[in-house]
């Protein structure tokens, strides 16, 4: 075990157990491909055994990479007695699954998350398509659409209903800790982040990270308006005290309020280019999405890959929608497509 000094933008993957505070320990655990590179899971002592926050993707290397950081802190997988599972996403819940399978550990996820679970258990989400023929995005729906053809109507591999559904506002006590549950929508629908107040920690999932902003809407049941969710969730936030950020995703760092202003900032920036793109001409989200710049390198729509390129419809989409909520564009839908226009 080590105390966690991950300062650079990327030492923060490196595999261990590291304290962040005094029985809190950040482990993060592998992803597949390149992108989000790792998540950071915190395994809190509690008595005799553990309670994680989040878990991991389903995946061999991470459940290897899991074992080998709760070794260094004397002990094993069996002594995961609970998981607090912040959102839905396979990167934090999936591993959960498997593990409670082998070791009997009880599964807790946010209340909201419902309906997106029903969903994929069900095998009746559309996999982003709906979103992306609404943003105009044609010709990657298609590509889509042929891409999961075999999978309609089949369930989502890896999950399962959890043993508890998580209220906002619910209390979990632990041995030397109480985590309040605080509902947090936005990046999904029923995200929730755990605040430990008296140790000045917040526990905070995907909703506040500290180089990235969270995709938003990426899920099975979206809100009318989860761009809305987020900001809301981001105020929320915001009023609480200033704690230290646990995030899943970057480095620990010692201000949330810190992270939750740029985060605020970035998006009213990002809804006024998205208001001059429509002012230019462009009409749906996929046509204002290829105005836009992405990454933090700004690069062109046209250079992001197939996966990151569903994100951009789906961002651009969610600040559009904002925008019609405050009055500052109207919208018309034409043969299933959403056309917009400056007011």
């Amino acid at each position: 075990m080590d105390v966690d000094v991950a300062r650079g933008r990327h030492e923060w993957i490196r595999p261990g157990a590291f304290e962040v505070a005094p029985g809190v320990h950040r482990i993060p655990l592998p992803m597949p491909g390149d992108g989000l590179r790792a998540v950071n899971v915190y395994a809190i002592e509690d008595g005799d055994g553990l309670v994680l926050v989040d878990a991991g993707w389903a995946r061999e290397e991470a459940r290897d990479a899991l074992e080998a950081a709760l070794g260094e802190l004397g002990h094993g997988l069996g002594d995961v007695r609970r998981f607090l599972v912040t959102h839905l996403h396979q990167d934090h819940y999936t591993l959960a699954v498997r593990l409670r399978a082998e070791f009997g550990a009880g599964i807790a996820l946010g209340a909201g998350e419902r309906p997106s679970l029903d969903a994929l258990l069900a095998g009746t989400h559309d996999r982003q398509l709906s979103k992306l023929e609404r943003g105009g995005a044609t010709e990657l729906a298609e590509v889509v659409r042929d891409a999961v053809a075999g999978d309609q109507g089949k369930p989502e591999e890896g999950y399962e209903p959890p043993d508890e559904w998580l209220k906002d506002g619910a209390e979990v006590e632990l041995a030397t800790r109480t985590l309040r549950v605080v509902e947090t929508p936005g990046h999904t629908r029923g995200h929730v982040v755990f605040v430990d107040e008296r140790n000045s920690l917040l526990l905070a999932g995907d909703h506040v990270l500290p180089h990235i902003t969270p995709s938003i809407g990426l899920e099975a049941a979206r809100t009318p308006l989860p761009l809305g969710d987020y900001l809301n969730s981001l105020r929320l936030v915001r009023e609480l005290p200033d704690l230290r950020l646990l995030p899943a995703h970057g480095p620990v760092t010692d201000s949330a309020h810190a992270r939750v202003d740029e985060l605020l900032e970035h998006h009213e920036q990002r809804l006024a280019q998205t208001a001059a793109a429509v002012r230019g001409g462009a009409a749906t989200a996929h046509e204002v999405a290829g105005v836009l710049g992405w990454t933090r390198r700004e690069r062109s729509f046209a250079e992001l890959d197939m996966f990151n390129q569903i994100l951009a419809v789906g961002e651009t989409l969610a600040h559009l929608d904002v925008l019609v909520a405050r009055g500052q564009a109207d919208r018309t839908t034409v043969d299933g497509v959403d056309e917009f226009r400056s007011i």
